[in-house]
């Protein structure tokens, strides 16, 4: 007999051998019906694994991620096997689950595939599904899995088996099909009930622009057809919430070909909302002592070369820039980190002047691959809301938690109520990955853990997902229509004090290394802008929003007054436009509603005789008729309050 413990902490003895399927099964015909994969010792695993010791056992079904993970990575496969029963001899490289879904590349060889033959393969997944085909795991050796795959010539997996070691490689097979995998996989293929094929796309094999492009293919699987239903209207929404749209049709930012891929530029109304939000963040940082620093574009190779993010990213920056002089090279700034040490050099420090909190709107130059880039979530030049924060070990948890206030102040003014902190830790397995001492990194991920929990935060721990040089907390918001976004985070660093030599004089006069917190709140401009876009579909709080008022005359005979309320509203710091364009009113105010203004003022010969305005308000229609100063006051006291709970 082995011992069972469960979530809830009860313990229940089971015949060695059993399985989570059969736990659950126990438990209700229902559980067993819904779960889809279980965690046994923090291992997430197949339900029709043995288990053979005393466990601790968790259930996963649809609602937990790991349920998820299981069924759309066991959907992969299903792809799979449909692209093979109907185009034979197609390759394959790999077919990982992701947030929504699944993808797996393939090499068709001369064939091509269509968004036509997508519907083709859904159909062929339904009728394999519905053959209820057993997904059974096998180990092999090294020597089996490359003679299986040799024998296909199958050269993707031949290489992927190379990088495994012996003893640690198993296959799946469902039906005809046989792929390389760790899984875990649902029991069978008859959950899998809603099917769409969503996009095709080219990816080069394992990421190398060098190396052949395979055919990527999309997909997303439900337990339920209409659950199916309910995303599909989500995608819709998104793409009328698509930030690079309504980046459009607000005239907030562009790119340019001839500027370069990846670069945005700021218009008009785009530059004063992005200079409102500083400015609110400037205000908060202020109130928790932060000093604003300006640094450079560009700093010497050998800065990062210290900092080791040349090592670690070297690849991923713009090349060295050489200059004239022999042996000096410059590179434009992938990170500010490095130049805030710098300045914290500047003079020596006693342990009565930490922490030091610099704070800066730092721009930097990423070299993404072209296909990678995606209108300004994913950019080669971004401007960073940075700070770095050097304190002594015993104020290191009242500063991360400080940080953690800003971050909850930022979340409430900007509406971003759905969210979870992600505890990213180092990957035991892989400790090559990071720099730094077991020691410090202990120290650090403690004082992370400890900060969130007494926070009161709803955290979820990942490994493998630090930076290399320190654990962090990330922030994962959900949007208005559900999707998550990973906004503002905060890290912990010991390693970086170390390759820069920082040191403070202590209370007993000797030196000692500061601990460094690297935070961005709102991780970078660019990014957040396009989140919040997207979160409020154009849709801007009052206090944000580029243009607040816009005057509309019924007639040019009415221009003249028009503008005379235009003059007043703006010397009431109230952002109003007049638009005075030969047209009817029913269009003007359909055009204005569509560029999200959020009050549309009409005027005409009554209002003219009153001094006054007709308000419509967007997404609530008519308010009726007020004087000029009524309305003034109205826009300023809902400012106001808006302002004041910031």
């Amino acid at each position: 007999m082995i011992k069972i413990t469960f979530p809830d902490g009860n313990v229940k003895e089971y015949n060695k051998g059993i399985t989570a399927l059969e736990i659950a099964q126990g438990i209700s015909h229902r559980l067993a019906e819904e779960v889809l994969a279980a965690s046994v010792n923090g291992e997430t695993v197949d339900l029709t694994r043995p288990i053979n010791e005393n466990a601790s056992v968790k259930l996963y079904k649809w609602d937990d991620a790991e349920g998820k993970h299981a069924f759309w990575h066991s959907s992969s496969h299903l792809m799979a096997e449909a692209i093979e029963t109907l185009y034979p001899g197609t390759k394959f490289g790999i077919g990982p689950a992701i947030e929504n879904g699944f993808y797996y590349d393939i090499d068709l060889g001369d064939r091509r595939l269509t968004d036509a033959d997508l519907s083709g393969i859904e159909q062929k997944m339904l009728e394999l599904a519905r053959g209820k085909e057993t997904y059974k795991r096998r180990e092999v050796s090294k020597t089996e899995a490359l003679d299986y795959f040799t024998g296909k010539g199958d050269e993707y997996k031949i290489e992927l088996i190379g990088d495994l070691a012996d003893g640690t490689i198993s296959f799946y097979s469902q039906g005809e099909f046989t792929d390389l995998c760790r899984g875990p996989h649902l029991p069978d293929t008859s959950q899998i009930k809603a099917i769409k094929l969503l996009s095709i796309a080219g990816a080069y094999w394992r990421g190398d622009e060098h190396r052949k492009q395979l055919t990527r293919v999309y997909g997303i699987t439900f337990p339920k057809q209409k659950l199916l239903d309910d995303y599909l209207k989500m995608l819709e929404e998104a793409k009328l919430r698509d930030h690079r749209k309504l980046g459009r049709e607000l005239e907030l930012f562009m790119f340019s070909q001839n500027v370069g891929p990846g670069l945005p530029m700021w218009l008009p109304k785009g530059a004063k909302l992005r200079e409102r939000l500083e400015n609110f963040l400037k205000k908060v940082q202020k109130e928790y002592g932060y000093e604003q620093v300006l640094t450079p574009h560009i700093g010497q190779k050998e800065l990062y070369v210290t900092s080791g993010h040349y090592e670690k990213y070297g690849k991923d920056s713009f090349r060295p820039i050489k200059t004239p002089q022999e042996g000096e090279e410059f590179m434009l700034k992938p990170m500010n980190c490095p130049h805030h040490c710098e300045m914290y050099k500047f003079k020596p420090r006693s342990y009565k002047d930490l922490p030091v909190r610099y704070a800066e709107f730092g721009t930097v130059y990423r070299y993404e691959q072209s296909g990678e880039l995606h209108g300004l979530t994913r950019v080669r030049g971004f401007t960073q809301d940075d700070a770095h924060i050097f304190c002594r070990p015993d104020q290191l948890k009242d500063e991360f938690i400080k940080v953690i206030e800003i971050i909850f102040r930022i979340f409430k003014a900007l509406d971003f109520r759905d969210f979870i902190a992600q505890v990213s830790l180092r990957d035991p397995s892989n400790r090559e990955k990071y720099i730094g001492s077991d020691e410090n990194w202990e120290k650090a991920e403690a004082a992370i853990i400890e900060a969130a929990a007494e926070k009161g935060l709803h955290t979820v721990v990942e490994l493998g997902e630090a930076a290399f040089y320190g654990p962090k907390l990330d922030f994962m918001v959900r949007d208005a229509i559900g999707r998550k976004w990973q906004l503002g985070t905060i890290q912990v660093d010991y390693n970086l004090p170390e390759r820069f030599e920082l040191d403070y004089a202590g209370a007993d006069n000797q030196k000692h290394r500061p601990v460094m917190i690297h935070r961005a709140p709102f991780g970078s401009m660019e990014r957040f802008v396009a989140v919040l876009l997207e979160h409020t579909a154009g849709k801007f709080p009052l206090w944000l929003t580029p243009e607040q008022v816009v005057v509309m005359p019924i007639s040019e005979k009415f221009n003249d007054y028009a503008k005379k309320v235009v003059d007043y509203l703006n010397n009431c710091d109230i952002r109003t436009l007049v638009d005075d364009r030969n047209e009817k009113i029913g269009k003007k105010i359909r055009d204005n509603e569509l560029k999200r203004i959020p009050y549309l003022l009409i005027v005409g010969e009554k209002e003219e005789e009153t001094q006054g305005v007709s308000v419509r308000q967007q997404g609530e229609g008519d308010k009726g008729a007020m004087s000029m100063t009524e309305f003034a006051g109205l826009i300023q006291d809902e400012v106001n309050r808006q302002m004041n709970s910031l």
